[in-house]
Order: C-alpha cells, then sequence, then structure tokens
C-alpha cells in the first residue's frame, strides 16, 4: 500500500507530530514512575489514576473501565458520533507487571514492590500511548488532527484469558474500524520496529493436571498406581503424543512449567501435579487443542493406572496482522525514520491478548526496539533484569502519530 498524490499528507512528508523534548523528558520520567510503582493484573488502580490524571490535564476525558482499572479515552470526537464519519482508529496499550522479582540492582528506578516488576514492557506500551494521545490531542486543538483517535489502557494482559476480553465487552471497541499496538522485543535495535503480515504471535491456553492413586512403599510398586513415573510419562510422552496428532506445521506444542509429587525417597505418594502450556501457531488447530491434548493425557494416565483431573483453560488466539494495517505502519515509520528502520520479523511463540481485538476489527501489531544498539546482551522478556532503551518511547509515539495522520490521508 501506497499513498501517492491524492494524498492529503504523503509517505515523505514532513508530518506534524514530533516529539517536543519537554514532552520527551516528561514521558521517560512517566515510564520509570509505573515502573518503580508495578501492579498485577486488575489491580492497577494506580496506574490507572496516573493516566488518567495526565489525560485530564491535556483537557481530555478518559473513561475508566467497568472492571475498575484500565481506561479509555476519545480525541478527537464531537458527542456520540465519531467525526467524518469513518469510525475511530484506536491505540492499544495492556498497563499490567508480573509476579517477579525485578534484579536490575543497580537500576535507579527499579521496582519498589517486592515480587512485581514490569519485565515485560508493558510500562513502555502504556506510555507511548500516553505520549501518543498527549501529541494528538495537541494537534487536534491546532485543527490539524484529520480524524478521531481512541486510546485503550487495559488491563490484565497477563491473566488469561486477557483484560482485552474485558475491555471489548466493556464497549472498547464500539465506533472503531481499526486498531494499533506495539509490543517491546529486546532483540530489535531502539531505532527500528520488526512487521509481519499474518501471524506474529501463537495462541497460549494453560494446562493444570491432577494424577491421583493408591501409594504405597517403594519396595512393592506392583501393588500400587506409581504415580511419580506415571507423571513422568505424561510429562514425555504426551508432548510428543501432540506432535504426531496435528499438522506439524501448525507448531502446536505443550511444555511443562511445574510438576510436583512426593515427599520421602522410600514413598509412593498418592498425589502428583503438572502444569504447563499449549501453544500452537495456527487459529484451526488450536481450535482442536483441547481435545487433542486431554485425549493425550488421558491415554497416558490410563496406561499407568493413574485417575487424572483435567483444567484446560483457554488463553489467547494468535494475533494475526491485517496486511494493509501493516503497510500503514510500514509507511508510517518510513516517513519518520527512513525504510532502512523496518525490518521482517518472525512469528514468535508468545502470546497475547491483542489477539481478541482482532477478532473484531482489522489490526496489526508491531515489534517496538528495545535493545541499545550495539548491546550484545539481550534482556529477555519475562526476566527479572529486563529493561528498555527509553528512546524507544519517542520512537513508539512518533509512530503512531504518522500512523493516525497517514491513515487519514490514504
Amino acid at each position: 500500500m501506497s499513498r501517492e498524490s491524492e494524498a492529503d499528507i504523503p509517505a515523505d512528508a514532513v508530518l506534524p507530530g514530533a516529539l517536543p523534548e519537554a514532552l520527551r523528558a516528561e514521558l521517560v520520567a512517566f515510564r520509570r514512575d509505573l515502573h518503580m510503582h508495578p501492579e498485577l493484573g486488575n489491580q492497577e488502580f494506580r496506574t490507572t489514576a496516573a493516566i488518567k490524571e495526565r489525560l485530564e490535564q491535556a483537557g481530555l476525558r478518559p473513561r475508566v473501565l467497568a472492571v475498575g482499572t484500565g481506561l479509555v479515552c476519545d480525541i478527537g470526537v464531537d458527542g456520540e458520533a465519531p467525526a467524518g464519519g469513518r469510525g475511530l482508529l484506536a491505540l492499544r496499550a495492556d498497563i499490567d507487571a508480573l509476579p517477579i522479582p525485578d534484579a536490575k540492582t543497580e537500576c535507579a528506578y527499579r521496582s519498589t514492590v517486592p515480587d512485581r516488576a514490569h519485565a515485560c514492557g508493558h510500562d513502555v506500551h502504556t506510555t507511548v500511548v500516553l505520549g501518543a494521545g498527549l501529541v494528538l490531542a495537541e494537534l487536534h486543538e491546532r485543527g490539524l488532527l484529520p480524524q478521531p483517535v481512541r486510546l485503550i489502557f487495559q488491563p490484565a494482559e497477563e491473566v488469561l484469558p486477557g483484560g482485552a476480553v474485558d475491555a471489548i465487552e466493556d464497549g472498547a471497541l464500539e465506533g472503531v474500524r481499526q486498531i494499533l499496538a506495539v509490543h517491546c522485543d529486546p532483540r530489535v535495535d531502539a531505532g527500528r520496529i520488526g512487521l509481519r503480515p499474518g501471524p506474529i504471535t501463537s495462541a497460549c491456553d494453560r494446562l493444570e493436571i491432577a494424577l491421583n492413586g493408591p501409594g504405597g512403599h517403594t519396595a512393592r510398586p506392583h501393588l500400587t498406581t506409581d504415580l511419580v513415573t506415571a507423571a513422568a510419562r505424561v510429562a514425555t510422552d504426551v508432548p510428543a503424543i501432540v506432535a504426531r496428532r496435528v499438522d506439524t506445521r501448525s507448531g502446536m506444542a505443550v511444555t511443562w512449567g511445574r510438576i510436583e509429587s512426593g515427599h520421602a525417597p522410600n514413598v509412593i505418594p498418592q498425589h502428583a501435579e503438572l502444569s504447563g502450556t499449549v501453544r500452537c501457531l495456527d487459529i484451526e488447530a488450536w481450535r482442536q487443542a483441547p481435545d487433542v491434548v486431554v485425549a493425550a493425557i488421558d491415554e497416558v494416565a490410563n496406561l499407568h493406572r493413574a485417575k487424572s483431573e483435567i483444567t484446560y483453560v483457554r488463553g489467547v488466539p494468535p494475533v494475526v496482522n491485517d496486511p494493509v494495517v501493516v503497510e500503514l505502519l510500514r509507511d508510517a515509520m518510513t516517513a519518520r525514520r527512513g525504510a532502512e528502520s523496518v525490518e521482517s520479523t518472525e512469528q514468535s511463540l508468545g502470546g497475547e491478548d491483542f489477539s481478541w481485538y482482532l477478532e473484531q476489527v482489522p489490526g496489526a501489531l508491531a515489534r517496538l526496539g528495545v535493545r541499545t544498539p550495539g548491546e550484545r546482551t539481550v534482556r529477555d522478556l519475562h526476566q527479572g533484569d529486563f529493561d528498555a532503551d527509553e528512546s524507544a518511547i519517542t520512537v513508539g509515539v512518533e509512530l503512531f502519530t504518522a500512523a493516525v495522520l497517514l491513515d487519514a490521508a490514504g
């Protein structure tokens, strides 16, 4: 997709909406404040209040979601109807943190909350959408905002099936025609973004298994249900069985994060537990996943005379980027930073509840580079030492503002 002579603002024009230095510094400080005060999903009361206060200072009228955290805020909307009749372009951020300790011992803005950290970059996402909102609000005041925009600050992305479900039920997508988001990527240099049309993340479900049976002495395993062996076979055999019952191109994978059983070396226990995830690259295979996985677990458990109790928690489908919206982001980033600032990215096995929005309206998620150029160490997501090069905030804000302007012109 390109925007040529008929467009009011061609992609190679100098676009308004660049970030002034004072706002740049303010946003870095805002992000650091969020980083120091992380809150878990559906508990983001301080975070919500901070976003709301800053938007109101800009003359906007944010609305807190019915769940009590998160909010939506429209810019350039007169009364109940979006200006211009085209529908709203939405910018989405997730605002929750992770239940892990912050391991950045030398960082002045490390988390002040024990066992809580913004180790997935949601503080950056939030600050980017806030900054874009402030810039777009100023453009609206100057009569330079060509279309209405909705900001969505969504809680509980890390809580399956994701706070996006609650936000949608609360009307976050009413009047929205397409939606944009970014996600921090520590493998991409700050100043760059990664794009991919089609699936860019995977489906992710959660699996909890309890195995039960009569225990006994390790001297007489033939008189017991050997639950330790049964749990070990479930852990090793189920992923292999599943991999042979779906198309290998679907990328369905069962991976365990916890296995527990027993307390003494000479006692066969009566109970064992396993927890893990089911991830899948393909949405059709994801729809089959519960039946395939549960059947495999039951087969292995029955073979070892163990009774199984399975809790299969549906998570999120893959994020499937609309190709036209991907090209909008490409044009926007090219207009701001040049064609060399855009790179292709692969499909991730991570889950992301932005997918629920894309079940309703077209949109796209971009990978926002947060690695300091030249840095060799990759501080991966969901690790306690994760941090972001804060110049990425400016990149994200200017990407979104350019996308809003180019979309209206195209």
